[in-house]
């Protein structure tokens, strides 16, 4: 158990929450769990949340809230758009560690689905994410990186739908890393978009 801690901030608390998350189910997960991992007591965070469904509740508002900062820090990593959208598929397949780790992470999206309360938040990240998953689609057209003709909105909605099938593709037959498994779905997807060098104004290389 962590050393008790005298101050703890709600980020630090949402952090030792996700922790928490990844080690136990929402059946097995409890506010001890969490407090321990904060290194605070149960009765800090019922003082300060009410209870876990309060505490989760919080954190999945956070979490709709995440999607711009994700993104703006894959376009900070990535000078290429396509290469941002690649590194997006990869941060989804942080869900599949393992598949224990996948079960587990659906289990707490069957609560996102079934709880109005939480699935308000869920529905806000789903389209704050299409939209930043569109804007680098727009960004890749204007790099010469996808062709001229490609339609942004549409294009983002199958990207969306996409990356979470193989997601769940890769959880029936979990062959290989579940990362190079959607990577090369998304391959597959960007391929009869991408624009050749001619279109880009750029010459292809001499053997």
């Amino acid at each position: 158990m962590s050393p008790r801690r005298e101050k703890i901030s709600d980020d630090d608390i949402f952090a030792a929450a996700q922790r928490a998350m990844t080690r136990r189910g929402p059946h097995e997960l409890t506010l001890a769990d969490i407090a321990g991992e904060a290194g605070v007591t149960p009765g800090r965070l019922v003082q300060r949340f009410g209870g876990k469904r309060a505490l989760l509740l919080a954190l999945s508002e956070r979490f709709a809230q995440g999607a711009p900062t994700l993104f703006a820090g894959l376009r900070g990593a990535h000078r290429s758009p396509l290469q941002a959208l690649r590194a997006y598929a990869a941060c989804m397949a942080d869900l599949a560690s393992t598949p224990e780790a996948l079960a587990r992470n659906l289990a707490y999206l069957q609560i996102d689905l079934a709880d109005a309360a939480f699935r308000g938040h869920l529905v806000k990240h789903a389209r704050a994410t299409r939209r930043e998953i569109e804007a680098l689609v727009r960004e890749a057209v204007a790099a010469g990186e996808l062709r001229a003709q490609v339609d942004p909105r549409r294009l983002a909605r199958t990207i969306e739908a996409m990356v979470s099938g193989s997601l769940m593709t890769w959880a029936c037959y979990r062959e290989g890393r579940a990362a190079a498994w959607i990577g090369r779905d998304l391959e597959a997807v960007l391929r009869p978009y991408r624009a050749s060098p001619r279109q880009t104004g750029r010459r292809s290389p001499k053997p």
